[in-house]
């Protein structure tokens, strides 16, 4: 791959981005993707502000590589993770989950890279507006908190390439080097890969958590609780539960009391995986093993380049 926009904003080698997943993105992944010439980043979304302190510090501690940390806007203590992000020299900042406009000159004015993940062109387009320097367009196909618009990674990416001017990142069902491929052809500057980084060595998140993605098919997933707040999770004992309410029309208030608290901690960290909430993409189905981070990155590669190679032939 030749230098791009994404590489030469971030100083990175590949513009392969490892998502922020919450429970999955701690500091050890997220410096092996930095390593290897990604972009890694630490998940700030499942972490005290002073656990996110030591993540930043033993990231750097093992790399002097650029890093990212993805910040949730729903979340609470977001002024105090922003604080330590500033205290500790963080350099560029993924925000999801909420308004780009709430942080955005913050960090600007720190000299902080800002980048914001987008579900739709209209929210591009806003984040464009209020000075983002990328967005993540992220297709529903992705697992966790997602769009309520339903709109594939296939049809999202060409619109919001074309509609901006700023670098776009690819994210959504993206799980090998053909993926990789076509969401450059679709118009994208680089990519960002959740699920399939989720299942390595370095991923903080439980061997059984593990063990069910793996053992996931292509309709294992669903995008349930719209009219809350949009997630696509594994079927499990919790998903029969939430499906029960939604069919029979519960009020939002009804499915928040039956999410409760902790569930994302329960499934994906302590490997609950009867009432645990079971966050991965569509792509887990094509997932088999759990390499290295480092592994899986060079696989990457080795796959887009064969891929690239033997198009004409397809043509």
């Amino acid at each position: 791959m030749k230098e791009n926009r994404i590489c030469r904003l971030f100083g990175i080698r590949y513009p392969i981005i490892q998502a922020g997943m919450v429970w999955c993105s701690g500091w050890k992944l997220a410096a092996a993707v930095s390593a290897k010439g990604g972009l890694g980043i630490i998940g700030a979304g499942s972490m005290y502000p002073e656990v996110l302190r030591h993540h930043i510090k033993s990231l750097k501690a093992a790399t002097d590589k650029p890093f990212a940390v993805n910040v949730p806007l729903l979340y609470p203590d977001i002024e105090q993770h922003m604080a330590v992000i500033e205290e500790e020299g963080v350099p560029i900042v993924f925000t999801s989950a909420g308004n780009p406009a709430s942080w955005t000159s913050w960090l600007k004015e720190r000299g902080i890279i800002v980048v914001h993940v987008v579900p739709n062109v209209k929210l591009a387009l806003k984040c464009e507006q209020r000075g983002v320097d990328a967005v993540v367009c992220e297709g529903f196909e992705a697992g966790g908190h997602n769009g309520k618009d339903e709109i594939t990674s296939m049809c999202l990416i060409p619109q919001v390439a074309d509609a901006l001017q700023i670098p776009v990142i690819a994210a959504g069902g993206i799980g090998d080097g053909r993926a990789i491929a076509a969401a450059l052809a679709l118009g994208a500057d680089g990519v960002q890969i959740g699920s399939r980084f989720a299942a390595t060595a370095e991923s903080s998140a439980h061997p059984n958590f593990k063990k069910s993605i793996l053992e996931a098919d292509d309709s294992a997933t669903v995008l349930c609780m719209k009219n809350v707040v949009p997630v696509r999770l594994i079927k499990n004992e919790f998903y029969k539960k939430i499906s029960e309410a939604e069919t029979r029309c519960a009020s939002p208030d009804e499915i928040r009391a039956i999410l409760g608290k902790r569930r994302a901690k329960a499934g994906i960290f302590e490997g609950d995986l009867t009432e645990g909430e079971l966050e991965i993409g569509q792509i887990s189905g094509l997932i088999q093993d759990i390499p290295t981070a480092a592994e899986l990155f060079d696989r990457l590669l080795e796959s887009y380049q064969n891929t690239v190679a033997g198009l004409p032939d397809r043509l």
